[in-house]
């Protein structure tokens, strides 16, 4: 049995290893702060969250089949919640029972004693289980739960519990132990095999054993004879203990499973509840297949921005179809980087199959999500911050490939204007030419205009809003680019308007 709620054809399992520039991604993005804003404390969510938004998949048909699974969680959610919460007691009290614990595999009398015991809890979980799904499983229309129930009820049913039953009180051995066994090379006993014994109550009714016979009886005084007896009992009592062992072990990875999956729902939930907590909106995006170049948003905000406490969250709107470059220039601290970080934060999320942080959102799914931010001043650096900036792209330059989305912020800002646009320009038009998409936020006006002049009808060109008392609405547009990033403005306002105070950097900038 399977969950199967995260692919149809496959389990999903919360186990991720890092890939090259991940670590970057990460923290430019502030993955971590939205994790543990959807794991509400809990570490299997954080685990489930984490490794699905890393991986995402790789086909529009995969989306919608954990965004209609999602929207079976979202309109029911105390059913989702109990589902968890079983799975969760499930293995919980398996660990505490486990058969593990202090017992040999060659152990055959108290192994089979402690999976007895481990099946029996384990059985009462799934009758649980069964019920649960037969009370509410007709409320779900996704292909996932559907199946999901589906396969419980069918699984599950009376005649499978009263089987189960029957083997474990057959498993007792109250009445003794019945097994055949072949002679080996040196006439020793293999190939045990238990034998059900017969329905007229005595071991040796058996149409089998009708035959010719030999047996021997075991003298009281005979202490060798009575060791070697109970050393044959616990060969054949280890076929059964380790049969049922691995009874349990399946139901044990059904349950982890599907806490596992069901894991990644709960925490787009709690994103759902933080955000709508806030008064923020949040869609179900609309997932286009690779390299069709689709991109459109309206309402587009940074999922993170009400973690780091900003009331008045503003969205942007967004068309950008068919547009491979997109430029973002204009003032200083007006939510470019912001901006930037969105629309990384709502491609990762679509590719998952989560919820968007945005009024509306149409993408095509691409193949990974990349990053280039500037980095603050590092005491600890053993080159400089221009060195640093080019192995950063080299590292990204040697992994990205076509079909992915490159995220620059004021890269190679280290360094001379002519040098950095330079640089800048050769990277932008290499990474075009293989087909990934780039979108690069920069002060750099020689770099900005050249592409404007070049690739002004094919590219598309934002810019941070000012208003023109110098205040601003953290909002984009479309614009050519400006020779000025306003940083009076800046000026003014930490050492004019505010004498004696620090300047500190904004959640918006």
């Amino acid at each position: 049995m399977k969950a199967r709620l995260m692919f149809v054809d496959r389990e999903f399992r919360a186990a991720h290893e890092r890939q090259a520039a991940e670590a970057e991604l990460i923290q430019d993005l502030d993955l971590t702060s939205l994790w543990q804003m959807m794991a509400a404390s809990d570490k299997v969510i954080l685990e489930a969250v984490c490794v699905a938004m890393l991986e995402g998949v790789a086909t529009v048909e995969q989306v919608h089949y954990r965004q209609a699974i999602y929207a079976d969680c979202l309109a029911y959610p105390e059913v989702i919640r109990k589902l968890y919460a079983l799975a969760n007691e499930a293995i919980t009290e398996q660990k505490k029972s486990w058969r593990g614990i202090g017992i040999s595999s060659d152990s055959g009398e108290p192994l089979l004693r402690s999976s007895i015991t481990e099946l029996e809890m384990l059985l009462g979980f799934l009758r649980r289980l069964r019920d649960l799904v037969d009370q509410h499983g007709d409320v779900f229309v996704s292909d996932g739960f559907r199946r999901l129930c589906a396969t419980v009820l069918t699984e599950l049913d009376d005649d499978y519990f009263r089987e189960v039953d029957d083997h474990l009180h057959r498993l007792r051995f109250r009445d003794g132990v019945l097994a055949s066994a072949e002679l080996g090379n040196q006439n020793q006993p293999v190939g045990f095999v238990l034998r059900a014994p017969s329905s007229r109550g005595g071991l040796f009714h058996r149409p089998a054993l009708q035959k010719p016979s030999f047996y021997r009886t075991i003298e009281r005084e005979d202490d060798g004879g009575h060791e070697a007896l109970a050393n044959l009992r616990n060969r054949i009592v280890s076929v059964a203990a380790d049969a049922l062992a691995q009874s349990c072990d399946h139901i044990g990875d059904f349950f982890m499973a599907l806490r596992q999956e069901i894991a990644f729902y709960l925490g787009c939930l709690n994103l759902h509840d933080a955000l709508v907590a806030h008064n923020l909106e949040v869609c179900i995006p609309n997932a286009c297949p690779a390299g069709s170049l689709t991109l459109r948003a309206r309402g587009l905000y940074d999922a993170c921005l009400p973690l780091r406490g900003v009331e008045n969250v503003v969205g942007n709107d967004l068309d950008a179809d068919n547009r491979a470059l997109i430029f973002v220039t204009g003032a200083n601290q007006g939510g470019k980087s912001t901006f930037l970080r969105s629309l990384g934060l709502a491609h990762l999320m679509m590719s998952a199959g989560m919820p968007v942080a945005a009024r509306s959102f149409e993408a095509a799914i691409v193949d990974g999500v990349w990053t280039h931010f500037a980095r603050r001043e590092d005491a600890s650096m053993t080159r400089g911050k221009f060195d640093e900036e080019l192995q950063r792209m080299s590292v990204v330059g040697s992994c990205i490939r076509p079909g992915g989305l490159l995220l620059c912020n004021e890269s190679f800002s280290t360094t001379n204007e002519r040098e950095a646009s330079e640089i800048a320009a050769d990277i932008i038009h290499a990474m075009i030419d293989v087909g990934v998409r780039v979108v690069f936020v920069t002060h750099l006006f020689e770099l900005s205009s050249h592409f404007f002049q070049l690739e002004g009808d094919t590219a598309l060109f934002l810019r941070a809003e000012r208003q023109s008392d110098g205040t601003r609405p953290f909002q984009l547009a479309p614009g050519a680019p400006e020779a000025t990033s306003y940083s009076e403005d800046l000026y003014r306002r930490t050492f004019v308007d505010n004498p004696g105070s620090t300047a500190s950097s904004s959640s918006s900038k």
